[in-house]
C-alpha cells in the first residue's frame, strides 16, 4: 500500500520557540492518522506545513505524491482541510458556501451547484441549505466546513480538531460523517486532544508533544507500552492526595499520578493489588469515596510518555 502522506525531519521555528522538531509521519492510502496530543505540540503547525499553508525550515514533505513546496500549487488540487475554526462565509447560505468552493476549484457554475446539493444532503443540511449560515448551530458549521473541504473530491483530507467545542450530539454525528468518508476510500489525517476521538476513528496513532513524535502505532499497541493496569480511588479531600500517594508508592509498578480528585495507580496483580492498596490507604487515614480496577486508556499513554496530560492547555504559535 502506497503512503499518501509522508513528512521526514520537519523543523519550523518561530524565532527561539521550535513548533516542530524534527517530525516523522507517514499516512497509507485508504487509512485514518490521528496525530495527538495538546495544544501547542505542534498538531497544527503540522498541518500547515502538510497543506502548504507554511514552508518548513527543514526537512521534506510529500502529499498524494506532491511536494509540499516545490509543486504546491498542484498539490491543493489533491487535497481538502477543516480547520479548528469554521471557515464559511455567515452572510451566505450552506449552499451558497459550497457554491463558491466549487467555483474556487473551477468546477464550473452548473457542476458547482450540483456538488452544492449533493454535500449538503450527505451532511444532513438540506432544510437549512438555503439559510443564512450565521442561524446555525455549532455542529451545523463543522458539517457544512466540512462539506466544503470536499467540493472537490479530494482523495486526501486533513481535519484539525475538527470537534472541538462541539456538544457531545454533535460530536458523534462528526465521527458518523468522517467514518463515512473513509469508508469510501479517503485518506485522513486527524488532529486531536481528545483520546476518545484517536481510539474511534484511527487506524494508526501518532503521539506528539512539543514538536516530536514520541510513540506511534494502533490504539492496542500504544496501550501495550504501558502495561499492567490502573488502580483509581478518587479523595475528595484534596490535602489527602499526597497522603495517599506517599501510602501507595510500594505498590506501584509505576509513577502514580493525581488526576481530577484521583489517585491514578498503575499495578500488576489485579484485584489482589485492589485490595492492598484499600489496606493502605485505609491505614493512612485517607478517606476513599471510589475505586476502580481498569485497563490502561490512551490518556495513560500520554501521561506514562509525557508526564503530564493530552489535555493540558498550552499555546501553539501559529501566525
Amino acid at each position: 500500500m502506497a503512503d499518501a502522506i509522508v513528512a521526514e525531519g520537519l523543523i519550523k521555528r518561530y524565532g527561539a520557540v521550535t513548533a516542530l522538531d524534527g517530525v516523522d509521519l507517514r499516512v497509507p492510502e485508504g487509512t485514518v492518522t490521528a496525530l495527538l496530543g495538546p495544544n501547542g505540540a505542534g498538531k497544527t503547525t503540522a498541518v500547515r506545513v502538510l497543506t502548504t499553508l507554511l514552508v518548513p525550515d527543514a526537512g521534506r514533505a510529500e502529499v498524494a505524491g506532491f511536494d509540499v513546496v516545490a509543486q504546491a500549487a498542484a498539490l491543493r488540487s489533491h487535497i481538502g482541510a477543516s480547520g479548528q475554526y469554521a471557515a464559511v462565509d455567515e452572510y451566505l447560505t450552506g449552499f451558497e458556501n459550497l457554491e463558491m468552493v466549487g467555483r474556487l476549484y473551477h468546477l464550473g457554475a452548473k457542476r458547482s451547484r450540483e456538488r452544492a446539493r449533493e454535500l449538503l444532503t450527505q451532511f444532513d443540511l438540506v432544510e437549512a441549505g438555503d439559510r443564512p449560515v450565521k442561524g446555525y448551530s455549532g455542529g451545523m458549521r463543522r458539517r457544512l466546513d466540512l462539506a466544503g473541504a470536499l467540493v472537490a473530491e479530494p482523495p486526501v483530507l486533513f481535519l484539525d480538531e475538527p470537534t472541538t467545542g462541539l456538544d457531545p450530539r454533535a460530536r458523534l454525528g462528526l465521527w458518523d460523517v468522517i467514518e463515512q468518508l473513509v469508508a469510501r476510500g479517503t485518506t485522513l489525517l486527524l488532529t486531536t486532544q481528545y483520546m476518545d476521538e484517536a481510539e474511534r476513528l484511527a487506524d494508526r496513532i501518532a503521539v506528539i508533544d512539543r514538536g516530536v513524535v514520541i510513540a506511534r502505532g494502533t490504539a492496542d499497541e500504544l496501550k501495550a507500552l504501558v502495561g499492567g493496569q490502573r488502580i483509581e480511588l478518587t479523595v475528595p479531600d484534596s490535602t489527602q492526595l499526597e497522603v495517599g500517594r506517599s501510602a501507595l508508592t510500594e505498590l506501584a509498578a509505576g509513577e502514580i499520578h493525581i488526576e481530577s480528585g484521583k489517585l491514578v495507580v498503575p499495578v500488576t496483580g489485579g484485584t489482589e493489588m485492589l485490595v492492598a492498596a484499600l489496606g493502605k490507604v485505609s491505614a493512612a487515614g485517607v478517606h476513599v469515596t471510589d475505586v476502580a480496577l481498569r485497563k490502561p486508556t490512551l490518556d495513560d499513554v500520554f501521561l506514562t510518555l509525557t508526564g503530564h496530560e493530552a489535555e493540558e492547555k498550552t499555546q501553539e504559535l501559529v501566525p
